[in-house]
């Protein structure tokens, strides 16, 4: 037992909610024990912060033509994972911001507003669920009805049910319940949709994901028997609890409200569309008189699309994903017709996860007027659509960092993003120029982060680092910098995050055979947002030239395929949820490191500390949280185990992440919460059957986990920038699983 893992429990002694989790063992095997005495102050391992005047992140630029940027509103406000914003129809003076955990927040449109609750539901918030969606009836004013869609446990079900506002207009009443509809869900905790609008027919529109688990294993999204996998169209005020419209599809057919038609040869009559994986955020044009919907449909591995639906169309799921088509069909896709495609795609070297938007009918912004705007949650990345003799080109607007989880439309046309992640709104408005001018320069040399001389060596204001839990790089070494402005600090947040100046620069070169193959630079820009640039170095590793959009070479002998990672995969793993700069934390720091300069091994963190580099004094390393190694034989096995998934899959897999299945791999986390230890998996089993699980404890043979890190397919994992699998990770991992007797 370590003194630096007994200091990660006595900080974690400090709550008491998680006081037992230090004493004697934890729910995963790791061992527990009381912190010893502190150690003497430890010596630093540099004697001076150096002076940095050249490694700084410059500002961006940008060419000419029509530009967004985003500007923080409501700034004295923040939300608990927001999924939504919205006004009501003809009210310009309030806004409601719907929070996944069951809360509506209302707020007045103002420069520094406050907030109060409209409504708070009791809902089931596992996973992908929670409270999605909520839509004013067209005649609230007179009527004072509004709808919240949300799943229940049950165990999980998703409900849309309608509730009177107060009087006040200040509050919804949550005894005013009545259930417009209910749909049983599969014991996935994914893929539910969950958005609810009025269109312009003053009908109800409700968009189902085909219920969950990889390659729509129940086959909903090709069956019209069943509700899922479907934009369901309902009217709410000509029947109770629903009427069905005349002109829905199958109209004429009993009504499916329990999901799923008792008749096998009748199709649902509340479905208006289907062939849909996971409508996430759909909108229609406000400039319609007619129903103009437009739609995100999340993709599996490969494709994300926009799509516009049609009454009666069939996008496609699963028998496509896109344009193309999809491994695993259903039965039925053999004999289908008439698949209508996408009018957008896009592959995964941009995004991950689309997020629909809005038809822009403002009037602040000229030049988008007609396009539709969409992201992508997991690049942060906007596009317009603009329509283009028939069809519609695709244009990149801004990269950002956010997790962009929704957008909202004012009554005044203009548009918004909702962050997830950090919990702020923030507004679309005109840029200052046209399209983002790469910021850097075309060879590494001029960057002023390497030596002019010798590129290969770092200039003087550079501070190495090495973290306890290094990445899997495809059999590279690595060494790391960073760099801070003079004058500038880094902030540790509670949970020891780094949280470093607007002008950082993080730089790391990558050897293969011992030969410099990449040097990537993460920045922080003036503008406070994150972006990453890679540089290819020359055969004779004199210089190395600027890689845009990415690619893959072959480097070493014998030859490997090397992934250049374009700026958006940088993003990718880089998230705000993980604090963008991911290694650079106290726990893994919280180690020694032999500095060059000196030639002393001293603690990173005392010696961060001892510079200056901080904005508070952190004091002992050993009151600080710590990991270890993962490949340390010395150290537990388990506690290896989780420092090896901690640095390789919560970037994505923590709270707030951008990855599909809502596991929660960080080391802080207890085994029994992550959300993997005995849980079915949520996108496919990789053929291992029914018993598997993401971590089936006591049989890795059974865990999706090690399957997906064993192979580099499109169900591999990391899902990016590796093309060789790390048999030491995936052998450690697989040895602690057959250790594991449970999950408690």
């Amino acid at each position: 037992m370590s003194s630096n893992r007994a200091g990660r429990c006595s900080i974690i002694a400090a709550s008491t909610l998680l006081l037992g989790a230090c004493h004697s063992s934890s729910d995963d095997g790791r061992t527990q024990n009381p912190p010893p005495p502190p150690p003497p102050p430890p010596t630093a391992g540099l004697d001076a912060r150096p002076s940095n005047t050249t490694c700084v992140a410059p500002s961006k630029s940008s060419a000419g033509g029509t530009t967004i940027q985003l500007q923080r509103v409501f700034q004295t406000l923040s939300f608990d994972q927001p999924v939504a914003m919205l006004q009501a129809p003809g009210d310009d003076s309030r806004w409601f911001v719907v929070q996944k955990g069951g809360a509506v927040r209302v707020f007045s449109n103002s420069a520094n507003p406050t907030a109060s609750t409209f409504i708070a539901l009791g809902v089931n918030s596992n996973e992908e669920g929670g409270l999605l969606g909520m839509a004013f009836h067209p005649d609230w004013v007179t009527n004072r009805q509004v709808f919240f869609s949300f799943t229940e446990f049950d165990p999980m079900v998703s409900v849309v049910a309608r509730y009177a506002i107060s009087p006040s207009g200040l509050t919804a009443e949550p005894a005013t319940r009545t259930n417009i509809i209910r749909v049983p869900q599969p014991e996935e905790e994914n893929h539910k949709g969950g958005q609810i609008a009025f269109g312009p027919d003053r009908l109800l529109y409700f968009g189902l994901g085909d219920g969950g688990g990889g390659g729509d294993p129940y086959n909903t999204a090709q069956d019209t028997t069943d509700l899922l996998g479907s934009m369901l169209r309902l009217d709410v005020d000509g029947g109770t609890p629903y009427a069905i419209p005349s002109d829905n599809p199958f109209a004429s057919g009993a009504v499916c409200d329990n999901r799923v038609h008792t008749n096998a040869a009748n199709a649902c009559p509340e479905i208006f569309a289907w062939g849909l994986r996971n409508p996430w955020r759909w909108s229609f044009d406000s400039a319609s008189v007619t129903p103009d919907l437009w739609l995100g449909d999340v993709g599996q591995g490969t494709l994300e699309e926009i799509d516009r639906l049609e009454r009666g169309g069939n996008y496609g799921w699963d028998c496509r994903e896109g344009t193309s088509a999809f491994g695993s069909p259903a039965p039925s896709c053999s004999t289908v017709t008439g698949l209508i495609p996408p009018v957008h795609e896009y592959g995964r070297s941009l995004g991950t996860s689309v997020t629909g938007g809005y038809v822009y009918r403002g009037s602040a912004i000229p030049g988008l007027v007609g396009s539709y705007l969409f992201s992508d949650y997991g690049s942060g990345r906007i596009w317009r659509l603009a329509p283009d003799g028939g069809g519609f080109a695709a244009e990149e607007l801004l990269d950002t960092s956010l997790a962009i989880v929704s957008f909202g439309q004012g009554n005044d046309g203009e548009l918004y993003v909702v962050d997830i992640s950090g919990g702020g709104l923030h507004k679309i408005v005109p840029g200052s120029g046209g399209a983002p001018v790469t910021p850097v320069p075309a060879q590494l040399s001029a960057t002023g982060c390497v030596s002019p001389q010798n590129p290969s060596q770092p200039a003087s204001g550079l501070v190495p680092y090495e973290p306890a839990a290094p990445f899997w790089s495809d059999n590279a070494t690595k060494e790391r910098w960073l760099a801070i402005p003079n004058g500038t600090s880094i902030a540790v947040g509670a949970d020891g995050d780094f949280s470093f100046p607007n002008g950082t620069v993080l730089m790391k070169h990558f050897r293969v055979n011992g030969a410099l193959v990449e040097t990537r630079l993460l920045m922080r820009h003036p503008d406070g947002e994150w972006a990453g640039y890679t540089y290819e170095w020359n055969a004779q590793r004199t210089d190395a030239a600027l890689v845009e959009g990415g690619k893959t070479v072959g480097v070493g002998s014998p030859a490997q395929a090397w992934i250049f990672p374009s700026g958006n995969d940088c993003l990718t793993c880089h998230t705000s949820a993980a604090g963008f700069s991911l290694s650079l934390e106290a726990a893994q720091l919280n180690h020694a490191f032999t500095y060059a300069a000196t030639g002393r091994s001293a603690n990173q963190l005392a010696t961060l500390d001892a510079i200056t580099a901080f904005a508070t004094p952190l004091g002992d390393p050993a009151l600080q949280p710590s990991m270890p190694n993962p490949f340390d034989a010395s150290a537990p096995l388990a506690d290896r185990a989780r420092a090896y998934l901690h640095t390789n899959c919560a970037q994505c897999h923590r709270p707030g992440g951008v990855a599909q299945v809502a596991m929660d791999l960080r080391y802080s986390t207890l085994l029994s919460s992550s959300n993997a230890c005995g849980a079915p998996p949520q996108a496919g089993d990789l053929g291992l059957g029914a018993g598997a699980r993401i971590i089936a404890p006591g049989s890795a043979a059974s865990s999706v986990l090690v399957a997906r890190m064993s192979t580099r397919d499109a169900h591999g994992m990391p899902p990016l920038a590796s093309s060789i699998v790390d048999d030491a990770g995936v052998a450690l991992v697989r040895q602690w699983i057959d250790g594991l007797a449970g999950c408690q």
